[in-house]
């Protein structure tokens, strides 16, 4: 449970900006297409929209994409202490404020109000489902040409994370695509969160930040004191405002289930993250991740292997420490780029590195250690169970397989951390030597049958 008040001064930009967040992969939108799809953006209260995808609706309706808002709630419960203004006299400024916003970022866009009470969205998820798939139905589009935008499901408001996972489980569903945008996120979470580092970006023009800008001013009753009595002090503040102010926005993205990542994507996309960066996910200075690394390792029931192999080793940092428990080593990835890296940390004798797009590619020989870290949710369902054959007949009897996943949503992606260490446990049928659960990632050790015993 995330605790934080609109009055914390919370991660500074400058935090941010030095994060790398600037880096992450772009939204891969195409141009042509977008004239022939619907954008459904969902707003928990007025503002939203223009907070966190205020820059992408321009975007989208310069392309002549077909652009509905679904506004909640009029936002009354913004300032409950106000002398002045009451939450009625509120709401009608709130919802002016919304007209004038979404007219200047999409002139012909529709929207509808669903006069829902501010803060207690959880108690109306239904209403909102229906209302969504209505307004999807309407457009007559079929589920991949349709994409719903709406608040991070995680973003430590209870409207915003209501109706976040109300979207998400409605774009599962029916198989349309998902962008989350982030609001109060950027307030408490920091850099070494770490779920950002899955997220995409979307850069903005300078035409489609001066419309964020103009319509961010038309929600003055929230960028600007009420009056100069107490209980009526501006809700945002300058610095919060920091955030939406950078030339890209950013969200959590998953595709339609039409245009859903595989394998052959992953390699394309980390390609392209590496070439940016020696360390995008920081493995080499983030606590967290060394932290991991240690439990991973230690995790490991035998002190030494014969012959080890790590799916999806990256710039090579865990190759480094797994490479001495094992006799003979060979690290594989996807990116040409993150084995270029991965190569340069070892002198002298090095372990082996081969650039194979698991699970159509893969190595030849057999292992008694598999490891698996952060890797099998860049697989569709069908390619991990391809991948869990391939892991079956190369580990030999009494082997090791170690999973290691984070275990927050991942953008883009059908598996999540659970899902894949579920399908791991049911279609091998490995005994299960120990598992460790926290917050963020999930630790598991399986076991070969040893067909000795």
């Amino acid at each position: 449970m995330v605790t934080f008040t609109h009055a914390d001064a919370g991660t500074s930009e400058a935090d941010w900006a030095r994060s790398g967040v600037a880096a992450l992969p772009e939204l891969p939108l195409d141009q042509d297409e977008l004239a022939g799809m619907t954008f459904v953006v969902l707003a928990a209260h007025p503002d939203d929209e223009t907070l966190g995808a205020g820059g992408l609706v321009a975007k989208l309706h310069a392309a002549g994409a077909d652009i509905r808002f679904l506004l909640c709630t009029a936002g009354e419960a913004s300032h409950p202490e106000s002398p002045t203004t009451t939450p009625e006299q509120l709401a009608a400024v709130r919802l002016t404020e919304f007209g004038a916003a979404v007219s200047g970022l999409a002139p012909s866009a529709a929207w509808r109000f669903l006069e829902l009470p501010d803060g207690q969205l959880a108690a109306n998820a239904d209403r909102i489902s229906a209302a969504v798939r209505e307004v999807i139905e309407d457009s007559g589009r079929p589920a991949e040409n349709v994409t719903i935008v709406a608040p991070y499901r995680s973003d430590g408001h209870t409207d915003h994370d209501t109706l976040g996972s109300t979207a998400a489980e409605l774009a599962s569903a029916g198989g349309h695509g998902l962008l989350e945008y982030p609001i109060w996120y950027w307030l408490w979470a920091g850099p070494d969160d770490g779920t950002w580092r899955n997220w995409v970006r979307v850069p903005l023009s300078s035409a489609e930040r001066d419309a964020k800008a103009k319509a961010m001013r038309a929600h003055a009753s929230q960028t600007d004191p009420l009056s100069a009595e107490p209980g009526d002090e501006t809700l945002l503040s300058s610095t919060f405002l920091e955030h939406f102010g950078r030339p890209w926005e950013t969200f959590a993205w998953q595709p339609s289930t039409a245009g859903t990542n595989s394998a052959k994507d992953a390699e394309r996309i980390f390609d392209e993250v590496h070439s940016r960066e020696e360390d995008p996910w920081s493995y080499t200075t983030s606590w967290y991740e060394r932290r991991k690394r240690a439990l991973t390792l230690a995790a490991l029931p035998r002190e030494s292997y014969e012959s080890g192999l790590e799916l999806g080793c990256s710039i090579g940092t865990l190759s480094q420490e797994l490479a001495e428990r094992c006799e003979s080593f060979l690290g594989v990835d996807a990116s040409s780029k993150a084995l270029e890296e991965a190569r340069k940390r070892f002198s002298g004798h090095s372990p082996g590195f081969r650039h194979l797009t698991v699970p159509h590619e893969w190595p030849e020989g057999t292992f008694d250690l598999v490891v698996l870290s952060e890797t099998g949710y860049y697989l569709s369902p069908e390619e991990l169970n391809e991948l869990l054959a391939r892991i079956q007949a190369s580990t030999r009897p009494g082997g090791t397989l170690l999973l290691c996943h984070w275990r927050h949503p991942i953008s883009g992606w059908q598996l999540d951390a659970e899902a894949v260490h579920a399908m791991a446990r049911t279609t091998l049928q490995w005994p299960t030597h120990g598992i460790y659960r926290e917050k963020d990632f999930i630790l598991e050790v399986l076991l070969a049958p040893d067909t000795a015993t």
